[in-house]
């Protein structure tokens, strides 16, 4: 079958199993959704196998160590798969939920609902738990979902999705509720791309290249998660253990994921003392450390920062180190530098934390926290589908009720305009 076909039928398939989604039961959506964890467990063996596959070819073919750690599962992250999708399971149905209702003066009765999107085409990169994730929040939120993964996890997104397909027949739901691409055939991209008669809503996650792709050949709507350039900006107020804390889970815990820190902003009140102790540890834990002038002329051996590191989403361990004058220059780095993502305060002063969360304007602003809570799971969203860096329909962790949409219903009794 020639790509175009191919992309052709999944699309139609799609639409098909959204017509029917669209009117599932919560009931029936959440025993869906408790088969797939089911069948994640039970298949685990199957599933790293398959993963195995795709970990050999990415040694071979020089992968990164970062995006072999992503691609990588193990029984920890398959049994974190299926606890996400329970987690579903326990969140409300958004579908049909009445967000507004009011009374207009001629009596009519005035209402918005959610519905679903319909068919959501989701483009990816190395992350077999995407294919578990977006497949259970799709079906919660009453969406047909098509999934294109990279090459490199071909065979464990395959096996995911097999897994998945399996527990919707078992219950009773469209089989075509979850669709794994299986060509690895680039030209398949660039004609789900031109679904737009059956897909409602694009959704990328991966690398900057990869999204801007996307957002450039799509004639469907794109939903865009650009990179994740996350600062830390450590006030003169702040506790510095409190600061360290939060700096090295930010950087250390998982460094190749996209709210992971990328740049460290520190008042120059406090860098003489906190800088010394905090780049030490970070050293400890394979840091590689690029400071400013005022950074380095603190801490010996720390790389010089050129212009390119400020804008830099290293997803590795490398961090870059600017001392600021205050808290006004921090924000005004993070405006310039910044990609709409993560950023953080530590202060103690709770005057301060407001006026940064006010006036940041990235998709969570965080004051004590560490980066690494910007995710849907995190903020009780249950699992996530990306993080929307765009402003337009959903902005940060989208969760389900950012795969819905609402419609206007209204209820007269025998009103006519005039």
């Amino acid at each position: 079958m020639a790509v175009a076909e191919e992309a052709f039928v999944i699309g139609r398939r799609a639409r098909e199993a959204a017509g029917a989604l669209a009117n599932l039961s919560t009931d029936l959506k959440n025993r869906t959704l408790a088969a797939m964890a089911d069948g994640l467990e039970a298949r685990l063996d199957f599933l790293l196998a398959e993963n195995a596959r795709d970990i050999g070819a990415a040694g071979e073919n020089g992968l990164s160590k970062a995006m072999i750690d992503r691609l990588t599962l193990n029984p920890q992250r398959v049994a974190a798969m299926a606890a996400g999708i329970r987690d579903i399971v326990a969140l409300p149905d958004p579908v049909r939920a009445v967000t507004r209702r009011w009374q207009r003066p001629n009596g009519l009765e005035v209402g918005r609902m959610r519905i679903p999107l319909g068919v959501i085409t989701i483009i990816y990169e190395a992350r077999p738990n995407v294919t578990a994730d977006a497949a259970s929040l799709c079906i919660k939120s009453g969406n047909a979902v098509i999934l294109k993964g990279g090459r490199e996890a071909k065979f464990s997104n395959q096996a995911v999705g097999d897994v998945l397909r399996e527990a919707c027949v078992g219950v009773g739901a469209p089989e075509d509720a979850v669709q794994v691409v299986a060509s690895t055939d680039r030209a398949m991209i660039h004609e789900l791309l031109k679904l737009e008669e059956y897909v409602d809503l694009v959704i990328p996650r991966g690398g900057e290249e990869l999204i801007r792709f996307v957002a450039a050949n799509s004639r469907v709507p794109v939903v865009k998660h650009y990179k994740g350039v996350c600062h830390v900006y450590v006030d003169s107020d702040a506790d510095l253990d409190m600061a360290e804390r939060i700096s090295l889970n930010a950087k250390v815990q998982r460094p190749s994921v996209c709210n992971a820190m990328e740049t460290l902003l520190v008042h120059e009140a406090v860098a003489p003392r906190f800088l010394p102790a905090v780049i030490g540890k970070l050293r400890e834990c394979g840091v590689e450390v690029r400071g400013c002038e005022k950074t380095r002329a603190l801490v010996n051996g720390v790389a010089s920062a050129g212009e390119a590191d400020w804008h830099e989403e290293y997803l590795d361990l490398v961090l870059a180190v600017r001392v600021v004058a205050d808290m006004d220059e921090a924000i005004e780095h993070i405006r310039q530098y910044g990609s709409d993502h993560t950023e953080t305060i530590v202060t103690a002063d709770r005057g301060k934390a407001e006026d940064f969360v006010a006036r940041v304007q990235s998709s969570a602003v965080l004051v004590n926290a560490s980066t690494r809570f910007n995710d849907g799971g995190e903020l009780g969203l249950g699992a996530e589908i990306g993080i929307s860096t765009s402003k337009i329909h959903a902005f940060g962790p989208m969760g389900l009720e950012e795969l819905t949409s609402t419609k206007f219903f209204v209820f007269g009794d025998g009103q006519v305009r005039t």
